[in-house]
């Protein structure tokens, strides 16, 4: 509704998905190459080196979420150099968005294929006692992470627009404390509760920088102009 019908959208979108793919491929080869370098019988190093993996992981999205920041940034500058009027066809607001869609929708991608592949087996969830509620409950955090990353990018692109820094760190932060609170799994609460408390912030703070406010809220939900 909000993309699919702008070409130039479109391929803000898919370029996001492209960045944050490359960020998983180059954190995917470095806890690779650690895993392959260590004891694999170490089973304390082999869970440090996942959190490794996973912190690593996060910083180095935020780090391509930056940089493809500047190449919007760049984009922008060519395109009101090429338009007649002089102004942009998108905002930066709007790149912000698109671009966090494209990192969430990838994001939910690779999320849905791993619980793909864990379903192929063998065996069945819950068959040693384990919870049962492991396809819900990931469903339910691949679609949280969705709308992170969509927050996140409206907060990030605004905090290198404003050059307010704190406001990277803030998504910096929020996006280290979901990720490690997967480690709490399988006591699921503790990582869907704070992820989705999480993205109820995000989304108010993302909804106010982009111009947001109560009455324009209220005016939505009773269709008024």
């Amino acid at each position: 509704f909000t993309i699919a019908r702008d070409p130039l959208r479109i391929i803000i979108l898919i370029a996001g998905a492209f960045f944050w793919l490359v960020s998983l491929l180059l954190s995917s080869l470095i806890w690779f190459i650690a895993v392959k370098a260590s004891d694999p019988r170490d089973e304390p190093l082999q869970k440090g080196l996942l959190i490794f993996g996973v912190m690593f992981s996060v910083l180095l999205q935020e780090a391509f979420r930056f940089l493809y920041y500047k190449l919007l940034r760049k984009a922008i500058e060519g395109l009101v150099a090429l338009s007649e009027d002089g102004c942009s066809p998108i905002s930066i607001q709007q790149m912000a968005y698109v671009a966090g869609v494209g990192f969430g929708l990838m994001s939910g991608a690779f999320s849905m294929i791993n619980l793909l592949a864990d379903a192929l087996g063998p065996g069945t969830v819950g068959i040693h006692g384990d919870s049962q509620l492991y396809f819900l409950t990931s469903a339910f955090m691949t679609m949280v992470l969705i709308f992170l990353h969509t927050f996140w990018g409206i907060l990030f692109f605004h905090g290198c627009e404003h050059r307010r820094w704190w406001e990277i760190t803030a998504v910096v932060v929020m996006h280290l404390a979901v990720s490690g609170s997967t480690f709490c799994n399988p006591l699921y609460v503790g990582s869907l509760v704070p992820s989705y408390l999480l993205m109820a912030g995000a989304a108010t703070w993302a909804y106010l920088l982009s111009g947001g406010s109560a009455q324009n809220l209220r005016r939505f939900l009773l269709c008024k102009s």
